[in-house]
């Protein structure tokens, strides 16, 4: 998300308590964090604000005359199921504790508080709301799967059967082939479309961390846990969990798993009071899981726990039909999303593309329309204008000229100078199955950041920064060391969460900084 974004649309934080000293102790932290708040001393007070306006968060005390805060959190639930809740109160009982959580709060925080874990609990709140408005916009702007082809329609027909039922579904396919929007589907027209869709592609979260990603962890359970954390199932609860990539679960937390789906209790990390999971659990995977069991390892009965429906997504070789209905549609989301008119390709190239093996599925088409959205010279896409790499690679009749003819048209230095998608491919953990990987976006009259000169690409690193120190410095510009600072972090936060996937704790960890200071840096640089 955007900083203008956040600025623009993120809502007050709503803080419920008939104690004034409270109420005036977060309202000043909260300002000084630039968040803004709006303070109510009742419940009714709040129901009544609720028919006009909403909070980003809300954090509220639980006892309190005239209402519980127990009961406002269970009608906001009713009403806005994503939103985050901290319950607070002096009474900080066990009881109270487990009620909060059943009722899906947040966090829960017992007075007296330290006012900064305070604030440092609502910020993550507050990365929590923003990462589900997202999703949601993700959702709406998104359309239904498309596909023509007769398998593609086999997919609908099984997504149409499974709308009213609950049961486990494992979702197979080669990667690129859209498990997860199956998934959404599967969700979005389940009797559960109203409560939460948790996705967590298991292959991306280390080993050490997932038992705590999908369970959570009571405080001080490791070193770092600092608080209570809940886990996927938590978040997943009277929704939908998706679990991606199971075939790679370590076997002991398979076993974990298993339990979870045979009698709907689990443990947090360091925990010793059975939770209860109310959650639809679809799991995909592009292995052989059958293979995997026979080699020991994947467990037989987690298996046949998870393979009662099993719907197997076609690879986009066997649904060529449908390759110009997705590049149309790509070609006109990619433009949407850069701001420029759509381009189109010619029926040569359209036919062209349509004989590609596509060994990345959709999301390589995908790519493919990215690139050609930036790259293509004219409005008309035509066969010469395709990335070197698939120059020569179609079986059809609109095969392309010959690499050598083909380059003539173009200049090389700016076109050929810009990476395109990675058509060579890259072998995933099973050594037979491709995966694309997506280009980087470049944005039509911005000068590409790949492109330097030849002779500045010899040119460390260092001694560029000090010929763009200087040449500020030259020209009289102002702070200049808190700019290039400012881009210095950038530069390093974005590789380091690009090496993890967006995971900031880990992140944090390999740039050996800690946990607040990260979520601090990306705040202020004005990342999601």
């Amino acid at each position: 998300m955007t900083p203008s974004r956040q600025a623009t649309h993120m809502k007050p934080i709503w803080i419920v308590d008939d104690d004034q000293s409270i109420r005036w102790v977060l309202e000043k932290a909260l300002a000084r964090e630039s968040l803004l708040s709006r303070s109510f001393t009742n419940v009714r007070d709040v129901l009544a604000a609720l028919e006009e306006d909403e909070p980003q968060v809300l954090i509220s005390d639980i006892r309190m005359p005239g209402g519980s805060g127990l009961d406002l959190l269970q009608a906001l639930k009713a009403r806005h199921p994503g939103l985050p809740v901290i319950v607070m109160t002096a009474y900080s009982d066990l009881d109270s504790a487990v009620a909060a959580f059943q009722g899906g709060a947040f966090e829960y925080l017992a007075k007296p508080f330290d006012v900064d874990k305070a604030v440092e609990l609502i910020r993550r709140a507050l990365e929590e709301s923003l990462r589900e408005e997202e999703m949601e916009d993700r959702l709406v702007d998104a359309p239904e799967i498309l596909g023509q082809a007769p398998a593609m329609q086999d997919v609908f027909r099984a997504i149409g059967r499974l709308s009213q039922s609950n049961v486990t579904v494992m979702i197979t396919g080669e990667s690129g082939t859209g498990k997860e929007l199956v998934a959404r589907a599967l969700h979005k027209h389940s009797p559960r479309a109203n409560g939460p869709f948790i996705a967590l592609n298991t292959a991306a979260i280390p080993k050490d961390l997932l038992e705590s990603e999908l369970f959570g962890h009571e405080r001080g359970a490791f070193t770092g846990a600092q608080t209570m954390r809940r886990g996927r199932f938590e978040q997943a609860e009277g929704g939908t969990l998706f679990l991606d990539e199971i075939g790679d679960m370590p076997f002991d937390l398979q076993t974990r798993l298993l339990r979870v789906l045979s009698d709907g209790n689990f443990y947090r990390v360091g925990g010793h009071n059975p939770l209860r999971a109310n959650v639809r659990v679809i799991a995909a995977t592009h292995q052989n899981l059958e293979t995997r069991v026979k080699e020991g390892l994947f467990r037989e009965d987690l298996f046949h726990r998870l393979n009662v429906i099993r719907l197997r997504l076609p690879p986009l070789r066997e649904r060529p039909e449908d390759i110009t209905l997705l590049a149309r549609h790509f070609l006109q989301k990619s433009a949407k999303e850069l701001g420029v008119e759509p381009k189109r390709m010619s029926d040569e190239a359209l036919s062209y593309v349509s004989t590609l093996p596509f060994p990345g599925n959709v999301r390589q088409l995908e790519n493919l329309c990215n690139w050609l959205t930036v790259m293509a010279p004219a409005q008309t896409i035509e066969v010469k204008d395709l990335p070197r790499e698939m120059i020569g690679t179609g079986t059809g009749d609109s095969q392309a000229p010959a690499r050598s003819l083909a380059t003539e048209s173009r200049p090389a230095s700016e076109y050929d100078a810009i990476e395109s998608p990675d058509y060579g491919m890259h072998a995933s953990g099973d050594g037979d199955m491709m995966v694309a990987t997506r280009p980087p976006m470049v944005i039509p009259g911005q000068a590409a950041a790949p492109v330097f000169a030849a002779a500045a690409i010899a040119q460390s690193w260092e001694n560029l920064l000090a010929g763009e120190a200087k040449s500020m410095l030259e020209a009289g510009q102002p702070e200049v060391m808190d700019v290039l600072t400012r881009r210095f972090e950038k530069a390093v936060l974005e590789a380091a969460l690009g090496v993890t996937r967006g995971r900031r704790v880990e992140a944090a960890t390999r740039l050996g900084i800690g946990r607040n200071t990260i979520t601090r840096k990306l705040q202020e640089l004005g990342f999601d």
